[in-house]
C-alpha cells in the first residue's frame, strides 16, 4: 500500500508557533517560563546588575493631600540613580525598579530617568489603575501575567527595598520580601527603607507583632523608616556600597536561595 504525504495546506503548524496550544491550560508551564526567559533575556542585553526596588501606591499623584510621597520617590530616585553613575560602567548597577504603573511607581522611574539612568517598570495586567508610565527604559518595560513571576524579578535582583505608603498591593509585596528576608531565602543582605513613619505605624501596629509573640523583637531591625529622601539616602548608601565591592562577573547578579541541609541518609 502506497501511504502519500498529506497536501500542503493539511500540513500541522509546529507547536511553538501554535497560539492555540501555547493559550491553553496544557502549556501553563511554557507561560510560566516565558515570563522568566524574556526578562532575563533582556537583563543581560542591558548588562543590568542588580536593582534597588520601589514599592508604593498607583493612587499617590503628582498633585493631591499625598503628592510629597510623589516627589520624595522621584527626589531617592534621583539620588540613587546619579550615585550609582561613579561604578563600573560596563554594567548597569542599583537601577531603580518599580511596578512600573502610576503613582509611586512613575515618581521612581521619573526619578531615575532624571537622574540620566536607566530603569525598570516591571507591569501586570490589572482591570484598574496599572499601566505602564512613559519614563521606564523602554527596553526594560516588561508586562507580566502571574503575579508570582512578577515578585521573582522584583526580590532576585533587588540589593535594597524603599517601600512607601501603599494598599493591599504594597503591603503584599512588602510582606513577601521580609518573609524571604526573615526566613534567609535570600542569602543576600537587602537594606530595606519603610519610607513615612507616621503612615506605617498607623497601618501596622509592628510592635503589637512582638507583644503577641508573632515575630521577634529584632525582626524589627530588618527594616529601618525614613522620612525624608537624604535620610532615606543616607540609610540605602552603606549596605549598596557593600556590594559595589564586590566582584562578581555574573550578570545579572541573583540572590541564591538558601535551603536548609537535608538530613543525613535522606533522598
Amino acid at each position: 500500500m502506497t501511504i502519500q504525504n498529506p497536501p500542503h495546506g493539511d500540513r500541522r503548524q509546529v507547536a511553538y508557533m501554535n497560539n492555540q496550544f501555547l493559550n491553553s491550560p496544557d502549556a501553563r508551564a511554557l507561560r510560566i517560563l516565558s515570563e522568566f526567559l524574556e526578562p532575563l533575556a533582556h537583563f543581560r542585553r542591558e548588562k543590568i546588575r542588580d536593582t534597588v526596588v520601589f514599592f508604593g501606591s498607583a493612587r499617590i499623584r503628582e498633585e493631591g493631600p499625598m503628592s510629597r510621597y510623589y516627589q520624595d520617590a522621584r527626589t531617592l530616585a534621583r539620588l540613587l540613580t546619579e550615585w550609582a553613575g561613579q561604578f563600573d560602567q560596563n554594567q548597569h548597577r542599583f537601577v531603580i525598579c518599580s511596578g512600573g504603573g502610576p503613582g509611586i511607581m512613575e515618581a521612581a522611574n521619573r526619578g531615575a530617568h532624571e537622574g540620566g539612568g536607566k530603569t525598570v517598570g516591571l507591569n501586570i495586567g490589572l482591570p484598574f489603575e496599572q499601566f505602564p508610565n512613559p519614563y521606564i527604559t523602554p527596553e526594560l518595560s516588561f508586562e507580566f501575567h502571574y503575579f508570582f513571576m512578577r515578585k521573582f524579578w522584583f526580590s532576585y535582583l533587588a540589593k535594597a527595598l524603599v517601600v512607601f505608603p501603599g494598599g493591599f498591593g504594597t503591603l503584599d509585596e512588602m510582606m513577601e520580601v521580609l518573609t524571604l528576608v526573615q526566613t534567609q531565602k535570600l542569602a543576600k543582605k537587602m537594606a530595606i527603607v519603610v519610607y513615612g513613619s507616621a503612615y506605617w505605624n498607623e497601618v501596622i501596629n509592628f510592635q503589637a507583632l512582638v507583644k503577641h509573640g508573632m515575630i521577634s523583637a529584632e525582626d524589627l531591625s530588618l527594616f529601618q523608616f525614613a522620612d525624608d529622601p537624604e535620610t532615606a539616602f543616607e540609610l540605602l548608601k552603606p549596605g549598596l556600597a557593600v556590594y559595589a565591592a564586590q566582584v562578581d562577573l555574573e550578570m545579572p547578579a541573583f540572590a541564591k536561595s538558601r535551603n536548609p541541609q537535608r538530613p543525613a541518609g535522606t533522598p
